[in-house]
């Protein structure tokens, strides 16, 4: 006498396909702009602004618009952030952009003076 088994069908999982985006992680993005001015209250066009995360170490740069304007999008709020402007000779102070600054649009304006030597 043959008997058949009956074996219940496995479900396969499904594809991986990347990690889903919380809108939350949305919300909490937030972006930093600001105007580099150089020694004499002028827009610094060209200055060479960096933003350094201060957890990877990861440094992004962008480089002022004819108005000295700059701006860096997708940043973290639960990040410290340096920022500072560096040309011809000149640099800014380095900047803090805190993660208890709980405003969604940060304006940080950075200013040229002489390096020291």
């Amino acid at each position: 006498m043959l008997t058949a088994q009956i074996v219940p069908q496995q479900k396969t999982p499904p594809i991986f396909q990347g990690e889903k985006k919380n809108k939350d992680d949305e919300s909490k993005a937030r972006s930093l702009t600001g105007v580099v001015k150089d020694e004499a209250d002028n827009n610094a066009e060209g200055a060479v602004v960096q933003l350094k995360d201060t957890k990877s170490l990861q440094v992004r740069s962008f480089i002022t618009k004819e108005d000295g304007s700059y701006q860096f999008h997708g940043l973290s709020s639960d990040v410290d952030y340096q920022v500072k402007a560096d040309r011809k000779g000149t640099a800014s102070s380095v900047k803090t952009l805190s993660v208890f600054d709980s405003r969604k649009n940060p304006v940080i304006n950075l200013k040229l003076e002489p390096k020291k030597k």
